[in-house]
């Protein structure tokens, strides 16, 4: 087989492709300014990037078996571009045919039945390793890019943009045929939390999942037919000038809605096989549903989004804090245990045991039941009697069972006394509000006492989530209680940990994975909270540097689950039933971006950053349902290393940050 030159590179726009001489697939795709940035996956992830998931590789899933592909069985090169032909089992066929044209490059998959019979196809899809990795902070910055996918059909596009949240960005727009669904692949132990996995993206997934996406199709190929998938991939200076080249088919005023309320797309045709649609004019549709849930809207006949109408906050808060003392009470257990709250499998309503597991534990995550309990009775969404013994019982059983006599906080009372920093926080909101709600000058001190130990135990080098917000609460409490010397400490505190962050620039230590939103979010509200106590504009600076960090993690597509909503690829593993160790859409701590977007400094808040602050709380009511019980964890890919997934996992475990950071942006009005 004839190989192309090794130096071959495709130049397009302002970057370029440099090619594998074997394959004639992109091993690399290059911003001439930004020379060092990887867009995909290469040799450096060698350890778990392997050939099969190449750039253009692929798969196809038929009525007679399935293949792979990867080294063609003829390359060509010549004016016209690069041309591969790989011949498949099944007198099945597959030329790929890549070529600049003007600023963009095009890349054509060409599935082809050669043979006498009709081929039914229920699998096809193409690798595209988009380097969605994150080796420590200040490499993802500097090097790696998030890829925000939307696998709308015909509407279809991939944009990976620079972890950074500065320089161009690299748009892969679909122009023929479709892209209905997408995989993750290589997600597992042997890859851990720091890496995406491989994406490939799916014109079907019909063979592994048929109902995801709202469907994936058969492909029939008569004798002589084919079927063509051609996308182009080009750069682009920012996301609205990405977004203006897809030509998008529909406008929509939004993805989320109250029950009974109307979302207008404006299109050729809107339908949906769930939600009411009514034509009110020209390119003019409302869409609305009465019953809280997600409703799947077509557009043109061969594009696909998902929209959301959700109840009330207050109604939403209401059931959930009722399911959460009907059903997640460990009332079987002995003594101050019977006042713990655990995770629930919502199918049985049945808790569910430690079982040894970190994330399964009565403590950590899990504090978000009786936070939000508590603040649903501050708001008088719950009755502060009926809930009064059931809250107090759980802040006994916390501070005998989840701290030793330091105030260390750990993951639960039968995991061992391993100290998380995560927890103290949240423990001191509990200790806090309870104050708030009683007026007990104990549980004042309990807040206090946890946050100390905190500093004490290294949490000044530790972003941990809501830390700044609550110690300044907990200091303004000890204020209007006669005790502002250890209140001031407390600030004092703060401010010395802000300028340690300040100073280490990207540089942000690793915490339980290397990088990730929820580490950009407390730093930017720690710097927040030291400019609104000090006016110091190092303060702000740190701030408008940090925030195109934050927002670089949360995509533009047209989808309810995904608009504005950040990258969050992991806790279907650690915390649900299913072990799915992929992307999650909504996860309850892309919340913390809203909460952050909602307390910046108002000079630095936009139009574009309140839109986006109610787009993701919103979204995340996609993970209540009307019963009043949750998951923690929406597994989006249609698979995930060969397993259906796009799925509710079937535990309510830790989703309820969500309703607690709305509540608290709530108070901070």
């Amino acid at each position: 087989m004839p190989a192309i030159a090794t130096t071959t590179t495709l130049t397009f726009g302002a970057g370029r492709a440099a090619l594998d001489p074997a394959t004639g697939a992109p091993q690399q795709f290059t911003d001439d300014a930004d020379p060092a940035r990887r867009y995909l996956l290469d040799a450096g992830d060698s350890t778990w990037h392997s050939i099969e998931h190449q750039w253009g590789s692929g798969h196809v899933t038929t009525d007679c078996g399935g293949a792979r592909w990867h080294t063609p069985a003829v390359l060509r090169e010549s004016d016209a571009g690069i041309e591969a032909v790989h011949r498949l089992p099944h007198d099945l066929r597959m030329d790929v045919r890549r070529w600049v044209d003007g600023e963009v490059l095009r890349e054509q998959y060409v599935l082809r039945n050669d043979g006498a019979e009709t081929r039914s196809v229920t699998g096809l899809g193409v690798q595209t390793p988009f380097g969605d990795v994150y080796a420590g902070a200040e490499d993802s910055l500097d090097r790696s890019v998030h890829a925000h996918l939307f696998t709308g059909g015909t509407w279809a596009w991939a944009l990976a943009r620079p972890m950074s949240g500065a320089g161009r960005l690299l748009g892969l727009i679909v122009r023929e045929g479709a892209v209905r669904a997408y995989s993750i692949e290589s997600r597992n132990p042997g890859t851990f939390s720091n890496v995406r996995g491989h994406i490939a993206l799916l014109a079907t997934d019909r063979a592994r999942n048929p109902e995801a996406f709202g469907g994936q199709p058969e492909l029939t190929l008569a004798p002589g037919e084919e079927h063509v998938l051609e996308w182009e991939l080009g750069w682009y200076e920012s996301v609205d000038e990405f977004l203006a080249a897809t030509a998008a088919p529909a406008v929509f005023s939004a993805y989320a809605a109250r029950t009974g309320e109307a979302i207008t797309v404006e299109a050729a045709e809107v339908t949906s096989p769930d939600a009411t649609v009514i034509r009110v004019g020209d390119r003019r549709f409302h869409v609305s549903a009465e019953v809280h849930g997600t409703y799947t809207v077509d557009v043109d006949g061969t594009a696909r989004t998902e929209v959301l109408f959700h109840d009330s906050l207050e109604d939403v808060v209401r059931r959930r804090v009722d399911y959460i003392i009907r059903h997640q009470v460990a009332r079987e257990r002995p003594g101050l245990l019977a006042h713990a709250f655990v995770p629930v499998d919502v199918r049985t309503r049945t808790t569910l045991p430690t079982n040894g597991w970190p994330d399964w534990t009565d403590g950590s995550e899990r504090v978000a039941m009786p936070v939000l309990i508590q603040l649903a009775a501050l708001r008088g969404w719950a009755d502060p009697a009926e809930v009064r013994t059931l809250l107090e019982g759980w802040g006994e059983f916390a501070w005998t069972h989840l701290f030793d006599e330091e105030a260390t906080p750990t993951r639960g009372s039968q995991v061992g006394r391993v100290p998380r920093l995560y927890d103290a926080p949240w423990h001191a909101q509990f200790f806090h509000d309870h104050h708030r709600l009683t007026g007990s000058g104990v549980a004042l001190d309990r807040a206090a006492r946890i946050i100390e130990r905190n500093f004490a135990l290294g949490g000044a080098a530790h972003l941990s989530i809501t830390l700044s917000e609550t110690i300044l609460a907990v200091a303004a409490g000890l204020d209007a209680a006669g005790e502002p010397v250890r209140a001031e400490v407390l600030r004092q505190r703060l401010l010395e940990s802000a300028w340690s962050f300040v100073r280490i620039g990207r540089g942000l230590p690793p915490h339980e994975v290397n990088y990730e939103q929820s580490i950009v979010a407390p730093l930017i509200d720690l710097l927040v909270a030291a400019y609104g106590l000090t006016g110091d504009q190092a303060f702000h600076d740190a701030i408008a540097e940090r925030l195109p960090w934050l927002l670089a993690f949360s995509g533009p597509q047209p989808h309810v689950r995904l608009h504005g909503v950040a990258i969050r690829h992991w806790d279907g593993y650690w915390f649900g039933i299913e072990r799915l160790w992929g992307d999650v859409f909504p996860h309850h701590w892309s919340a913390l971006t809203a909460a952050t977007l909602h307390r910046l400094p108002r000079d630095l808040r936009t139009t574009e950053t309140e839109r986006i602050t109610e787009a993701i709380l919103r979204a995340n009511m996609a993970n209540q349902f009307p019963d009043g019980s949750a998951t923690c964890a929406y597994v989006m890919p249609s698979s995930v290393d060969g397993r259906a997934a796009h799925l509710s996992d079937p535990l309510a475990n830790d989703q309820d940050w969500h309703l607690v950071l709305w509540l608290r942006a709530l108070d901070e009005r």
